[in-house]
């Protein structure tokens, strides 16, 4: 994202630094009605990812929390399109956007991560 040489280990910080770098990168964008149109829902799904973080936090069962950080991984690709569409059209510098692309595709993979290691942990309990 923007200080891409100091990675963040937390991860509500890092989900925060990226709802907010999808943020000021809307403000940016071309006042047209397609940037318009998938910049709002880039922000929405982003900062949903971000919201949602302390509710899979939260759960009380394994299976609880698998379907809610599913849910924000589904948030996560939802984002990816819209960066994705918004490369295409080339509406904005193309660095920015494949940085924030890598941080979007970085976090499905750690949440995917997370939820095979919790389905491993449900299907090793005896």
């Amino acid at each position: 994202m923007s200080n891409t040489s100091s990675k963040k280990f937390d991860l509500e910080d890092r989900l925060v630094v990226y709802a907010g770098e999808v943020a000021l990168f809307f403000e940016k964008l071309p006042k047209t009605f397609t940037c318009d149109y998938y910049g709002k829902q880039l922000v929405r799904s982003s900062g949903s990812t971000a919201l949602n973080f302390g509710e899979f936090q939260g759960t009380i069962s394994d299976k609880d929390y698998i379907h809610k950080i599913t849910l924000s991984i589904k948030e996560l690709k939802e984002s990816r399109v819209s960066l994705r569409v918004l490369r295409y059209i080339k509406a904005y510098d193309l660095a920015v956007l494949d940085n924030i692309l890598d941080e979007t595709e970085q976090i499905i993979a750690i949440f995917s991560k997370i939820v095979i290691n919790r389905q491993n942990k449900m299907n090793s309990k005896p």
